[in-house]
């Protein structure tokens, strides 16, 4: 038998370590984003709510000055073929060890299907890519229709499931924007109106990165975002690893010795954490939080049993796994929440918490509230609170 990390003890690391058992005061967006490694992005304003909930002085115009103009975060497919932003000294990670891998299943995709439609595909699209590149580096940033207009071969159209009633045709414009995207040519800029939206211009990777991203042997890079995870997230299992890097058996566990992880015991079975990572942390003083949908903080694991009651999850999941908006208590998810259509943001415990803890969460829905302001926000993928607690 190793040596045993309880549960109580995850709870207090989740806390501490994510931010949330007290709020920064006076650190910048893109290290609050640090604490939980990258931020789910695939929902825009889950960017934004993520750093709200960790953050006790920050606004959204401040996000947006990271994203935008400090550049210290850049938004960027990554592990799982999700949308993630990444504190810019961690892009090289990322991209190295899963953006490139999701670049080259994108591309043999989209070559096969445009083998219907174009001779020598591989070259014609290498040539359409480089145009493009060309177009957002000559002007700084282009939103997709501009580009599309100014090379006209991104309005090829495919044909999809033909013959089936759901089926029909689109141009490939989105499917090379993401490959370039998943290459590191070309990074999602600046959203069009609010910081819900999401219409991004996009820019040439120069722009942020002048040299490009930094080339990394892709084993050193799984070790290094394996490394930064488990300070993080850790201690964790190996399916935990696996599930949210979104690599193969044999790359994980190489990634975790690598990594120079440990084994131990959970109060569940067998995990891994950091060598210099076993000594207990401080149990945190009680805290509430109020998380969005696809927070990083959720989705962190797929064996969530110790801080998501199973009961909880047909009204907190949707039926292809993504979490809606949850209410936690002292590390463990104790309910869910909403924003209405007339901006008020109310929640819904699923547990009772005591009259003390209960009061904090009406505090926290109110503070959510008002820095919300004139903003909605609707998930990207509702879950039945979510639409239960809006339909009042």
């Amino acid at each position: 038998m190793g040596q045993r990390i309880t549960v109580e003890q995850r709870r207090a690391r989740l806390g501490l370590r994510h931010g949330l058992a007290a709020r920064s005061v006076g650190r910048p967006a893109g290290a609050v984003a640090a604490d939980v490694l990258v931020l789910h992005a695939t929902d825009p304003a889950t960017v934004y709510l993520s750093v709200a909930a960790r953050a006790a002085d920050l606004a959204p115009d401040d996000l947006g000055r990271a994203l935008y103009e400090d550049r210290s975060l850049v938004r960027m497919l990554g592990m799982r073929r999700t949308m993630f932003v990444v504190p810019s000294d961690l892009v090289a990670l990322v991209q190295r060890s899963s953006s490139d891998a999701v670049a080259a299943r994108l591309r043999a995709a989209l070559i096969k299907d445009l083998t219907a439609v174009v001779q020598a595909p591989g070259a014609w699209l290498a040539d359409v890519e480089g145009s493009v590149h060309e177009l957002v580096r000559t002007t700084g940033g282009s939103p997709a229709t501009a580009l599309s207009t100014a090379e006209p071969r991104l309005r090829t159209k495919l044909v999809y499931a033909e013959g089936k009633a759901y089926g029909g045709s689109s141009t490939i414009t989105t499917r090379v924007l993401n490959l370039m995207a998943a290459d590191g040519l070309v990074v999602r800029g600046r959203t069009k109106g609010a910081w819900t939206g999401a219409q991004y211009e996009w820019g040439p990777i120069e722009s942020w990165f002048p040299n490009g991203i930094a080339e990394l042997d892709p084993a050193v890079a799984r070790a290094g975002l394996v490394r930064a995870w488990l300070a993080r997230f850790g201690p964790a299992t190996v399916a935990d690893v696996a599930w949210w890097t979104g690599w193969n058996g044999r790359d994980t566990k190489a990634a975790l010795a690598a990594a120079g992880a440990v084994d131990i015991d959970l109060d569940d079975g067998p995990g891994a954490v950091l060598a210099a990572d076993l000594d207990p942390v401080p149990v945190p003083a009680p805290w509430v939080a109020l998380l969005p949908a696809l927070d990083p903080t959720p989705m962190g694991w797929i064996e969530r049993d110790w801080y998501f009651p199973p009961e909880f999850k047909p009204l907190l999941f949707d039926r292809t796994g993504n979490i809606g908006p949850t209410v936690w208590c002292d590390g463990r998810v104790v309910g869910g929440w909403a924003q209405r259509p007339s901006g008020e943001v109310v929640t819904r415990l699923l547990t009772d918490i005591g009259a003390a803890a209960g009061a904090a969460v009406a505090a926290e829905a109110a503070r959510l509230q008002e820095w919300i302001g004139p903003a909605r926000v609707i998930p990207k993928f509702r879950v039945p609170l979510d639409r239960d607690l809006v339909a009042g």
